[in-house]
Formats: C-alpha cells, structure tokens, sequence
C-alpha cells in the first residue's frame, strides 16, 4: 500500500523550507522516526523523521527545491501495515497544525497515532485502539519529563487532543499551587530540551559559474536562512531611522571583580564573562529609560512600553546571525544569566536552539568584539526600539584622578530608533551604564 507523506506544519509560523539533503533513497527500507531529509526553514536547519515503516518508493523533491507543508514529498510503500481504508485517511485528510513540532532540530514528528478523520465520503470509520497512547511530539515529552509532569495526565488542547507544551505548563503550575507550602522557592530549574547531535553540513546546491563582460563570475544562491537576515535587515534599515551613540568605558574594577570571581566559578563549570554583567547594567537602565524597551505600534501610533525583559543576544553561526533570547532576564543572578547566555548561544552555534527561544526579545545585544571589532553601528532588531554593540576590551591610556593610567576599556554603540528617542536620552542612556559598569559594587545594589 503507499502511503504519500506529506511535509509537515513545523510550527512558528513556518510554511515551507528547503530540502538541504535526503538521508534515503528510492528503495530503502526504513523504520518509522528514521530522518528522511534534512530541510533549512527560516530559522534552523532540522531532520524529518518518517512517520511509518516501509520502503522508499518515490522521492519528489531533489536536494535545493523548496517544499511547502502539505505537498507530497515521499512516496513510502507500507507493506501490510495497514489496509487500504485506513491508509486513504491518512493520505487525504489535512496536516495537522502542530505547534510542538519546531520545539527541537531533528524531532519534527508526524504521529502515527489513529486520529478520527472527517467522516465526509467515508463510510466505514477506522478502530481506535482501547489503549491510546497520548498525542504529543518528543519536544513536549521531553518537556513533561524534565519538570516531572505525567503526560497521561495532561489534558490536550492541541488538534486531536495533542498536548502541547503550554498544556504542560499550566498541569504543572496547578500542582506547584496545590503544593505550595512545600515548594522551594530558592531552586529555579531550567527546562532542557534534548536533541540529536550531528554536524552542520554546508547545502549541496549547484553554483553557476558565468563569464559576465569578459570577466568569471560564480552564481551563489543564498540559504533560506540567509535570506530571511536580508528582509529583517532591509525591513530595520529602511522603516527605523537609526541614530547611534558611541562612548567607552573603563571597566577596570568590573575586570578585577570578575578576576576574583571567575576561577571559583570555573570549578561548577561556570564562565564568568563581561557579558552578564552588561546584561544587568542594561536591565538597569532600560527600566530607569523605558523607552528603550518598546516598540512602536505604526499604525496605532501608539510606543509599547514592555514590562518584561527578554534581552536577544546576537549570536554568529556558520549559517548566519541568530539571535537567541535570554527570557525575563531581570529576574536572573549574574551567575544565572551567565550560564542561560552561554548555553542558548552554543545551542545556537550548534543549530540545536527552539524556534522559540529566537523570539520574543524586547532589547537586543551584539558583541562584535568577541571576534575582534572595536567600534560598529549595530542595525536594530526589528520591531525593537534599540541595540547595545559591544566591542573588543582593550588597554589604552586614559587620564583619572588628573593621572595618565593604563585600563580596560570596553567600547559601547548605541543604536536607537529616532523616531521615539532623542539624541539626549541615548546620552543619558550609556552615562548611566558607564557609570554602572565602572563601579560593580554599584552595578550589584542597583541590579
């Protein structure tokens, strides 16, 4: 019997990707949860597993061509495992939206579970199980175990039933209220999200070399990835009136503070940068200048005051910028936020990340001097009011106290939307956290 497997909704909004590589062949035989094709959407790069067991009859798609959710693109000859009736249902009832799928790279499940078709033209219903296995993809199973919930006892209120991960959340906030006495409030666990290691290949797409006016050129098309930064970058650029401020800051004090601080942190596996500390004296600022931490509602014009904050940290990957986002950050220690930034940032080198953590930011950070810049004009992350740009901490000479000595400076871009901000709160912006990060002590009370 064949069974027509259609490319799944992966969630976030996502509607089509490009197939980077196929991980079968026409007359394969593969098992149910096997990656059959690596695809590039907006965001990441993930596997698709199958969602049945059988031979690979038909590929319809080759290595580049963009596949939309809902097209064919493996035809699978299932064997005997089901009869013709019930695998009619399967291929023409619509995919099912799943928001859970995007949750991890490699995890995009299609489930295999019967659920009720639309009785339209179909005469005959197919038996359900009396023993049903709860619908939910391994983002949300992952999700159940590591904050010790019992998926069986959620109730779904995703499609067919399938428990989502908001579903989780809430069984589990119910039971913290019930047993609220008992909690302990000191001990914050961050859940964490498994997902398949492999390495990042580059896509296998055809360059075209050209003679253009006498002169070899090479034709490369852009990953979908890349594409997606070219439209966020155009759309900053040309509907935010940028203004950038500039100064530089002697962190000498914030430098000897994390001296003394950074070997025994190193020993739990902690590495204590510059950065969370920046982190904490921006959250200080942006609440005492909220309107660095809003956006702009064009069409209401109306400015959003945000009361949260999701600070974006802008990462380099070989497949382009991303910028994961370190949530509720203003409720996090130094410490915490110093081990959050360097897990979510390696998870996105790894293109390992959850769509979900690379939205959402109320304010970002780009910190080009970790690979050598010194001073930028970071571009604003659209819709956000504002970008800090961090550059490379150098020893130069500077005059305190009326004496020439030598210290650490940290370089600092302020990029704002001109449109909300004036040139003199930039000003009073980064006075506040160059003041904050020239006295850690002060930066502590403060945060």
């Amino acid at each position: 019997m064949k069974f027509e497997y259609r490319f799944p909704d992966i969630g976030e909004g996502i509607h089509e990707g490009t197939i980077i590589k196929w991980m079968i062949n026409v007359g394969d035989n593969i098992n149910e949860g096997d990656s059959v094709a690596e695809v590039e959407t907006d965001k990441v790069t993930t596997e698709i597993p199958s969602p049945r067991s059988g031979r690979v009859l038909e590929l319809k798609a080759k290595a580049g061509d963009i596949i939309h959710v809902g097209d064919v693109f493996v035809v699978i000859d299932l064997s005997g495992e089901a009869n013709a009736e019930e695998v009619s249902i399967v291929e023409t009832r619509e995919p099912v939206a799943e928001e859970e799928t995007a949750g991890v790279v490699g995890e995009v499940i299609v489930s295999s579970e019967e659920i009720p078709p639309s009785t339209e033209d179909i005469v005959s219903t197919p038996k359900l199980d009396k023993k049903k296995k709860v619908l939910a993809t391994p983002v949300a199973r992952g999700l159940a175990k590591d904050l010790g919930v019992d998926i069986n006892e959620v109730i779904g209120t995703g499609p067919g039933g399938r428990v989502m991960k908001e579903d989780i959340r809430n069984f589990k906030d119910s039971l913290a209220k019930a047993e609220a006495p008992k909690a302990d409030a000191t001990k914050v666990e961050t859940p964490k999200f498994a997902a398949p290691k492999y390495e990042f290949e580059k896509p296998t797409f055809e360059f075209k070399e050209e003679v253009s006016g006498g002169e070899s050129i090479t034709r490369v098309p852009l990953s979908r990835i890349r594409k997606t930064i070219a439209e966020k970058m155009t759309q900053s650029r040309f509907t935010i009136p940028h203004t950038t401020a500039m100064d530089e800051i002697d962190i000498s004090r914030l430098d000897d503070f994390r001296k003394k601080y950074k070997e025994v942190l190193k020993e739990e596996d902690i590495s204590l940068t510059y950065l969370p500390f920046i982190v904490k004296a921006t959250i200080v600022a942006l609440k005492t200048f909220p309107e660095f931490n809003a956006s702009l509602d064009e069409v209401n014009n109306e400015l959003i005051l945000k009361h949260f904050y999701h600070i974006g940290i802008a990462t380099d990957t070989e497949r382009g910028l991303m910028v994961p986002v370190a949530r509720n950050a203003d409720r996090k220690s130094i410490v915490e936020l110093a081990k959050e930034i360097a897990d979510i940032t390696s998870r996105a080198k790894d293109n390992k990340v959850d769509l979900s953590e690379l939205k959402g930011s109320s304010f970002s950070i780009t910190n080009y001097g970790s690979i050598g810049g010194y001073y930028g004009i970071p571009i604003i992350n659209y819709p956000e009011s504002a970008i800090l740009g961090l550059g490379r901490v150098v020893k130069k000479p500077i005059v305190r106290d009326d004496e020439i000595v030598i210290a650490k400076v940290l370089p600092v871009s302020l990029s704002y939307d001109h449109r909300t901000i004036d040139g003199a709160s930039g000003a009073r912006f980064l006075n506040l956290l160059r003041d904050l990060l020239m006295d850690p002590e002060l930066l502590l009370l403060k945060s």
